[in-house]
């Protein structure tokens, strides 16, 4: 079995995880659906989204170690850490669920990270600041996707709109992680690495409350919840994941295609 590795606590380099990990954990759960999504097109659609964010996540994890310096690439830090050293925020980890769960957690992430994305372009990391100005892109497409079906639902039958709402009060609780600052967040806003998460909330508040308003769904009232997987403290969720994705990584130390 192939062994852990481990990560600096630099904040730079967590900074970079913590996207990139959230791209790479959000594919994963995207990526459930190929084969089972409720029309064939869908099933490509969702699959080329996941695809977008691998890459993203590739090369995010390729600059963070570089940045790190210890020689670890992009395959050693998606699937040989273990699960206290990941930093996607805990919305993504969440089981895949029903298509309703799918198609918001994608618009609230999406949204999210289009708003990070456009931030990311002034970075004073060359880069981060070019990686960005690809993603932004993609990121714009998916969110435009996903919205586009949350609205569907939303205005097509009882039982999709019911399917909606359970999604959202399944999911929405999740969503404050986001934007909760910490000296991780302060470091990369006092380098010019990238935006403190926290700025972003006004604006995401904003889209976020659009879009609902449109699907005919009012945003939840806030609660006292605070999910911590940017910290690396997981959801039951996430272990049960990793097995799954680390498994040949493991089982077969050095195996390539």
């Amino acid at each position: 079995m192939q062994p852990s590795i481990s990560v600096r606590d630099d904040p730079s380099v967590q900074y970079l995880l913590r996207i990139g990990d959230t791209a790479l954990i959000h594919a994963q759960r995207l990526a459930e659906w190929t084969g089972h999504a409720p029309v064939l097109e869908e099933d490509i659609a969702l699959a080329n989204m996941a695809l977008d964010l691998v890459g993203q996540a590739r090369a995010l994890l390729t600059h963070a170690g570089v940045l790190e310096g210890a020689g670890h690439d992009e395959d050693r830090l998606a699937f040989l850490r273990d699960e206290r050293d990941y930093r996607n925020v805990t919305l993504v980890e969440l089981p895949r669920g029903d298509f309703a769960v799918t198609v918001l957690r994608n618009a609230m992430v999406a949204t999210f990270l289009r708003l990070l994305w456009k931030q990311l372009r002034h970075s004073s990391d060359a880069e981060l600041a070019a990686i960005a100005g690809k993603a932004v892109k993609e990121a714009r497409y998916h969110q435009q996707h996903a919205a586009d079906w949350v609205v569907r639902l939303g205005q097509g039958t009882d039982e999709s709109l019911r399917r909606l709402r359970a999604a959202l009060d399944q999911l929405w609780r999740y969503s404050a992680e986001l934007f909760a600052d910490d000296a991780v967040d302060e470091h990369a806003s006092a380098t010019g690495l990238g935006p403190r998460w926290g700025d972003l909330s006004e604006a995401w508040d904003a889209e976020m409350a659009a879009l609902l308003g449109e699907a005919g769904l009012e945003v939840p009232r806030g609660t006292p919840f605070l999910s911590t997987g940017k910290r690396g403290v997981h959801s039951e969720h996430m272990g049960f994941l990793l097995a799954e994705m680390q498994h040949l990584q493991r089982s077969f130390p050095g195996g390539v295609w």
